[in-house]
């Protein structure tokens, strides 16, 4: 089964939902701004994605660019960061039970589930 977080007001999410989808495959939502997310929840996504937390982080948001940007953090805070403002998690984000994808560009959640 498939999980992808997911923001009702981005295309990209929207195309990815539509891919699932059309796949005939079985998923949940996960509406990440309405249901945020836990350090621990985003802990087990990175360990998915094998990626770091500054790699799920979306840069060009204001609240990154105001609060953020130009400083030294650590993983632990930019953890923190995601948690207190989840908007700035990358979207959309498609996991199964042993690994993910971010969805940028789409075609990336089509190689995913195959």
């Amino acid at each position: 089964m498939y999980t992808i977080l997911h923001n009702t007001r981005c295309g990209k999410s929207r195309d990815a939902v539509n891919v699932l989808e059309e796949s005939g495959k079985k998923y949940v939502v996960r509406e990440y701004l309405k249901e945020p997310l836990s350090k621990k929840e985003l802990k087990e996504i990175l360990e998915k994605l094998k990626v770091n937390p500054i790699d799920i982080v979306r840069t060009n948001e204001e609240e990154w660019k105001a609060n953020f940007k130009g400083k030294d953090l650590s993983d632990a805070q930019i953890l923190d960061a995601l948690v207190e403002y989840p908007k700035l998690l990358q979207r959309p984000i498609v996991t199964d039970d042993k690994s993910g994808v971010v969805g940028r560009p789409t075609e990336l959640v089509t190689v995913f589930i195959k």
